[in-house]
């Protein structure tokens, strides 16, 4: 008798290879990504160039904040109202004009303080609602039982983007400036925008009706009430809360730290964010893995306390290459967490509740940072960056340790 011969089914990675659109997304967000670190590096630069003041630099983070909470009350009701692919191309069309007109200012007149408060409001408002849309668009482009492989993969080209862009950034900087280089940014949305023109989401199912309907009270907090009564996203909401309280402005004191302490050159800022960076490329590999054998318990609340630990032994190391090192431990952990905590609200969150959802997690978590970054960096202006980065290590390992208390420690 002829023995019958099964074919193994691709694993979901696999799968997700053949994915055609999802591969355009990712493409698209690679380029945008690697413009993101431009940024990232030279923005602060700039800051750090016409005011040589921390503080500065930890109001225009508090200025991004706000624009951030404010533009996150309509987010997630627009992404669930209107097609997201649309919503994202417009958001990256917007981001090019808003970026593009801080290099064409300099070059007019001079780099301005004014406008780049003024774009931080722009800006982070449109990052918001198209960060908003490209979370909750995963789940419309791969299976359910590739959503975390599919964030995975998304999150290790955030690590290796961050991982050559600061590099990149850091040296285009020293060559151009820092607004040439943020430049380079608003040409990566241009990117970003043609690739998703060229993608197509799957059709909503049938828990997702079309809403033609006018506003009204019950849809604006319906995000807000799956988070607060649902056990495990609750307490990640709490955990996120208050440490976004503590460490909101712990990225300007790093490069503060970096600049001002420690004598380095936008250069050597940049090849501290590339080496980095490499932490959550490996953090993004591991991810999958790690969420399958220990759970997200152990993955969320074990990737703070090494996240935090990290943060406060960066404050106290005195020498750049181990600096580097501790911070690509950060990012490595930091990684781990970030994935589990999109995976699980994606597996959670019925479909046409997850903008609304992604939303109101966003602005709970992300409602402390301007007063944090405020109150963080004029602390770190008046004692130095070294010892507050140690107070947030250890307050941030506090509120991971609070998390064994909570049902998030049990999950799997």
């Amino acid at each position: 008798m002829a023995q019958e011969v099964t074919l193994a089914q691709p694993s979901p990675g696999a799968r997700l290879w053949r994915n055609r659109h999802f591969n355009t997304l990712w493409f698209g967000q690679a380029i945008s990504v690697l413009g993101d670190a431009f940024a990232a590096i030279a923005l602060p630069l700039l800051i750090f160039e016409l005011t040589n003041s921390v503080f500065q630099m930890g109001l225009v983070t508090s200025v991004s904040g706000i624009s951030m909470l404010i533009s996150g009350l309509f987010a997630g009701v627009l992404v669930d109202r209107m097609d997201r692919r649309r919503l994202m191309i417009w958001c990256d069309i917007g981001r090019t004009l808003v970026y593009g007109s801080i290099p064409l200012m300099a070059f007019v007149v001079g780099p301005q303080l004014w406008l780049i408060f003024a774009v931080a409001i722009g800006a982070s408002a449109l990052s918001m609602l198209f960060q908003v849309a490209y979370s909750t668009s995963i789940p419309n482009l791969v299976d359910h039982d590739q959503l975390t492989d599919a964030n995975s993969r998304l999150q290790i080209t955030y690590g290796v983007g961050m991982a050559i862009g600061p590099i990149l950034g850091g040296l285009f900087s020293n060559r151009f400036g820092p607004s040439a280089a943020i430049g380079v940014n608003a040409l990566s949305f241009l990117v970003s925008a043609v690739c998703l023109v060229l993608i197509r989401f799957r059709p909503p199912g049938a828990d997702q009706p079309v809403k033609k309907s006018a506003l009204n009270y019950d849809e604006v907090v319906a995000g807000l009430r799956f988070v607060l009564t649902e056990p495990v996203l609750r307490s990640v909401t709490i955990m996120f809360f208050l440490f976004t309280l503590v460490a909101s402005g712990g990225y300007d004191l790093f490069i503060y730290h970096l600049k001002h302490n420690l004598g380095q050159d936008d250069s050597a800022v940049g090849l501290v964010f590339g080496v980095a960076a490499l932490g959550g490329v490996l953090g993004g590999v591991l991810a999958p893995l790690l969420r399958r054998r220990l759970g997200f318990g152990i993955c969320f609340i074990g990737g703070m306390c090494i996240e935090c630990a990290a943060i406060a032994l960066i404050g106290l190391s005195p020498t750049v290459p181990l600096i580097a090192g501790l911070a690509a431990g950060m990012v490595f952990a930091n990684t781990v967490k970030l994935i589990n905590s999109m995976s699980l609200r994606q597996e959670i969150t019925p479909n046409h509740l997850l903008g609304r959802v992604t939303s109101a997690f966003w602005i709970i978590i992300r409602t402390p940072a301007p007063i944090g970054a405020a109150v963080t960096t004029w602390v770190g202006a008046q004692v130095g960056a070294a010892p507050v980065l140690v107070g947030m290590g250890v307050l941030g390992l506090a509120i991971a340790l609070y998390g064994l208390l909570t049902p998030a420690r049990l999950t799997q």
